[in-house]
């Protein structure tokens, strides 16, 4: 027996972590961190989404329940099923991150299960996040303090006292109260009650930071008529949470000039992509900059060529030194000599010798986390026709080789071809990959395709537009059609499609720039005629405008 060996079982760790009330980059880098090494996830379903993307692949997630009844014996104290989960686990040594909706300092249910872990001696961690009820008013524009200080009182109407309804009530304090859609009237009249003026400003906001957000401004006295007027109440969604805010710092007039988050130009505005996730990563992210919620549906699927053999001989001429250059047009063209190379055990050190050169910034991307750095990438358009701008003609005297290896698609044009051959190159055209139509999307895709359910369509290529009526159907005419150059836009005219944006430049980010700017004058035309800012979704026949929850 070793004496120096502790005489109690070796403990997992527990990272108390706080999901922040919505946003997903609201996380910070330590949470982040956290989340990569866990052995085991167990989070409130409201941020599950939020946190499980950072987590590792094969994460334990194990299914929780309301209660364990089995808890409630004697001297045991009775927790609720997620605590259990998260000792059990502790107990078998276990990394755990245990994720909560806000900040776990603010959460009741974390604290008893942090005094469970202390109580058996199972060292934890706490990782603050955004406070739900700090960041949702922040998100809303509405600030809780200014230059002249103030105080700032919290309220859980779900457990507040009739002391505490009081005391907020018979004071000028702002306000934070947590409650639900359906008890939010409630509570408005229990600080009227107390004595707060009716006329006191109130915001209340549902699904805070997300693009899901809704704001109302009223006051104590008007809130039902707001909320019923703006058909929110009675609802079916009632139970849902929300954040009002009481005080004069909830004032219209103010928070008009300070929401920043729902004023963004496409807020909340549901944006089909007919790309795969890897193609559209940074376009996604762009609208999402712009309030966005995007949806990628991949139009073509990428199948091995069906002669393989020409590649072959392609790959071994690149080991051998039969090429000077070789340029890579697309992602896909990237993946496919990668995939090429791992058959042979190759790695990026076959490239060494060769230039290298990338049609843009995405598919620059993908060589370099391949170990690759181009040598040419465009200084101005992103496309064939810009790779050749840069591209130097063949100089016998300083180039040995006079070959370009070009793997493509085996339905790309020829301009890059026939730019290449007048400057003087030799060319091998390969088919490295072949694009056909992708599997039809699920039904309920489909039908929001046809049915309105988007608020804007992202064409990229003449082939999208194809292959999206194909497999999908035809966008409903209520639905903004946004195509990157003058040929999709006729593609798109071609199949009975009205086109509303075109992008100014042959970019995905600029075409994602173009519909900000379409978006951000629909806003303003609305503003400034009286109306309500509504998405184009909420405009087809027989829609009703609602709370998004």
């Amino acid at each position: 027996m070793n004496p120096t060996a502790p005489n109690h079982p070796v403990h997992g760790h527990v990272t108390f972590l706080g999901a922040g009330p919505g946003d997903p980059g609201l996380l910070t880098l330590r949470a982040v961190e956290a989340l990569a090494a866990a052995d085991v996830l167990i989070a409130d379903p409201q941020v599950l989404d939020v946190v499980r993307t950072h987590a590792r692949a094969h994460v334990d997630m194990p299914a929780q329940t309301v209660t364990d009844e089995a808890s409630k014996t004697a001297d045991v104290p009775v927790l609720r099923d997620t605590a259990n989960l998260v000792m059990t686990a502790a107990r078998s040594g276990k990394r755990v991150v245990r994720a909560v909706f806000g900040d776990p300092g603010l959460d009741g249910y974390a604290a008893d299960e942090m005094l469970a872990c202390a109580a058996e001696g199972i060292t934890f961690e706490v990782v603050p996040g955004v406070a739900t009820a700090v960041g949702v008013p922040a998100y809303a524009g509405v600030p809780l303090r200014d230059g002249k200080g103030g105080d700032v009182r919290f309220v859980d109407a779900r457990t507040a006292s009739a002391t505490c309804w009081s005391e907020v009530g018979a004071s000028e304090v702002t306000a934070v109260v947590s409650t639900t859609l359906d008890s939010v009237v409630s509570a408005a009249g229990e600080l009227v009650s107390a004595g707060r003026g009716p006329d006191t400003p109130m915001t209340v906001t549902v699904a805070g930071t997300t693009t899901r957000q809704r704001t109302w401004t009223a006051t104590l006295g008007t809130l039902a008529q707001v909320l019923k007027a703006a058909k929110v109440l009675p609802s079916a969604d009632g139970a849902q949470p929300v954040i009002a805010v009481v005080g004069e710092r909830s004032a219209a007039e103010q928070r008009d000039r300070l929401s920043w988050f729902e004023s963004k130009p496409l807020f909340g505005w549901n944006v089909l992509v007919p790309r795969t996730k890897e193609q559209s990563a940074a376009l996604s992210d762009q609208l999402r900059s712009y309030g966005a919620v995007p949806s990628e549906v991949p139009t073509i699927a990428v199948e091995p060529p069906r002669t393989p053999q020409q590649m072959e001989r392609a790959v071994k001429g690149l080991v051998t030194g039969r090429y000077e250059w070789i340029a890579f047009t697309s992602v896909n063209a990237v993946k496919a000599v990668r995939e090429k190379f791992e058959e042979y055990g190759l790695d990026a050190r076959a490239f060494a010798g060769i230039k290298v050169a990338a049609v843009g910034e995405q598919t620059a991307k993908s060589l370099i986390e391949f170990g690759v750095k181009p040598d040419l990438v465009p200084s101005g358009e992103q496309s064939a026709a810009g790779l050749l701008e840069d591209w130097p003609p063949y100089d016998p005297v300083f180039d040995p080789i006079d070959r370009v290896f070009l793997p493509r698609a085996d339905i790309a044009t020829e301009t890059l071809v026939a730019g290449l051959i007048e400057l003087g190159w030799e060319v091998d055209d390969v088919t490295a990959y072949r694009t056909v139509r992708a599997s039809p999307p699920p039904a309920e895709t489909r039908e929001a395709i046809k049915g309105g359910g988007f608020d804007a369509v992202l064409f990229t290529s003449s082939s999208t537009v194809r292959n999206l009526v194909g497999i999908a159907g035809k966008p409903h005419n209520v639905t903004v059609i946004a195509c990157i150059g003058p040929a999709t836009a006729k593609t798109a005219e071609e199949h009975g499609l009205r086109v509303d944006v075109l992008s100014p430049e042959p970019s995905v980010l600029k075409l994602a720039e173009a519909l900000a700017e379409f978006g951000a004058a629909r806003r303003d035309a609305a503003l400034e005629a009286g109306d309500p800012v509504t998405r184009p979704s909420e405009r087809r026949p027989g829609s009703r405008r609602r709370a998004r929850s």
